[in-house]
């Protein structure tokens, strides 16, 4: 499953794990975003999408098992965007929602 990975601003590297997830994004301004979600690990996420985010932009991403979690954008590339969990998903919560979010 984990494949690839990311590394954290703390030199951490945290496994991603490989998805197909539709789930969406809240602004601040409450627009939100249908993403699809291509790969996460407990600190994050990768996505497509059809809108443009910029670095640093703050969301709230609504997720299995764990609901409403607040990221940061990290990066915005050609449809697809990079988003860091703030706090991360404890790791206990994060495998409860990686195997909802593989069966789903």
């Amino acid at each position: 499953m984990a494949n690839a990975a990311i590394r954290i601003d703390e030199g951490r590297v945290l496994p991603r794990d490989e998805v197909h997830y539709r789930a969406r994004a809240t602004r601040e301004d409450d627009d939100e975003v249908l993403l699809l979600l291509v790969n996460m690990s407990a600190g994050g996420l990768a996505a497509r999408c059809g809108a443009s985010f910029a670095i640093g932009e703050r969301v709230v991403l609504t997720l299995p098992v764990v609901g409403r979690v607040p990221a940061e954008c990290r990066w915005c590339l050609g449809g697809r965007a990079g988003f860091q969990f703030e706090p991360a998903v404890p790791l206990p919560d994060y495998l409860l929602m990686l195997a909802e979010v593989l069966q789903g």
